[in-house]
């Protein structure tokens, strides 16, 4: 089975939402790895995820540990997770290893401290800069950025929806595929500049979680599926 899967990278994933997607892609059979500025932070990261996973009763998965580079180098596909911060240095590091590859950018344009504040940049969103940073030789993805990760390191599945943006409709429907096997329903958003729907919609999320106490999400109704 994971022969006929693609490798993906998980850059900046060492945090909550990147070791999520990692787990639930690592127990759908996908080969994933873990990436970080430094070797040994990546690995700490999939040393804890393994532990996790074996308390949990998960056998026979493995997640690898590598710097970003490296990372993005073996990948088919690669996912970003960093803060907005760290956007374009990474992208300025990683974008020739991406050539011709997907790059699923989860990164959300937070201004801290207001970050429950919608606060779009001139670009108009994350993915739009992710875009213009890589080229167009990279077919960037922007997904994810609703979805809360203290869910996503839950064992079971996700009353969740994804909005997936970007230019090319192929690409969405491969991210589709990774948002699906990770417990979540994935739906065409349109071009990579809707995407910044997606990204206003994190802080209004912020918002209503620290005034409900609670993990919110999105769910697209009117639909049959």
């Amino acid at each position: 089975m994971n022969e006929t899967l693609p490798v993906i990278a998980i850059l900046g994933g060492t945090g909550d939402l990147g070791t999520g997607l990692a787990r639930r892609w690592a127990q759908a059979g996908y080969q994933v790895i873990i990436g970080s500025r430094t070797q040994e932070k990546a690995q700490v990261a999939a040393d804890e995820l393994a532990q996790i996973m074996t308390e949990r009763g998960v056998e026979g998965v493995e997640v690898k540990a590598m710097e970003n580079l490296a990372a993005a180098e073996a990948a088919d596909i690669a996912a970003m997770t960093v803060p907005f911060a760290h956007q374009t240095s990474t992208l300025e590091l990683v974008k020739d290893a991406l050539d011709g590859k997907i790059l699923i950018d989860v990164t959300v344009p937070l201004v801290p401290p207001k970050v429950a504040r919608v606060q779009l940049p001139e670009q108009g969103s994350a993915g739009e800069i992710a875009q213009a940073v890589v080229g167009e030789n990279v077919r960037v993805v922007s997904a994810f950025q609703n979805v809360a990760a203290h869910h996503l390191q839950e064992g079971q599945g996700m009353d969740c929806d994804v909005l997936v943006c970007g230019n090319k409709k192929d690409a969405r429907s491969e991210v589709i595929k990774l948002v699906e096997a990770a417990g979540m329903r994935g739906y065409h958003g349109g071009s990579i500049a809707n995407s910044a729907a997606a990204d206003a919609l994190t802080s209004v999320l912020i918002f209503i979680n620290k005034q409900y106490k609670c993990h919110a999400g999105i769910k697209i109704t009117g639909l049959d599926n």
